[in-house]
């Protein structure tokens, strides 16, 4: 039985990075997906770099989402929550 390397989080990079060029070489205009790896490398790169939307957004192929969009449904819940409140202690 080999030893495999334990991959760094520089590797990880470099496996996202490689494997996205490689797709689109091949014409292919996607991101790479977990199956496209080995179950080891899966794990590190989650391991290294969080989820895999994150993942893909620390390889730099992916943009960032935008926490703006996650500040504005938290206002609009609170404001629903507010009118919900206020039409409860109305009186009837």
């Amino acid at each position: 039985m080999t030893e495999e390397k334990k991959l760094t989080r520089e590797d990880c990079l470099r496996l996202l990075k490689e494997k996205y060029h490689a797709l689109q070489e091949e014409g292919k205009d996607r991101y790479p997906k977990r199956s496209d790896f080995t179950e080891r490398e899966v794990v590190a790169i989650k391991a290294y770099l969080g989820p895999w939307p994150r993942a893909l957004e620390a390889a730099d192929i992916k943009l960032a989402r935008n926490d703006d969009r996650l500040e504005r449904n938290r206002e609009k819940r609170i404001r629903a929550k507010r009118r919900r409140n206020a039409a409860q202690n109305q009186p009837s």
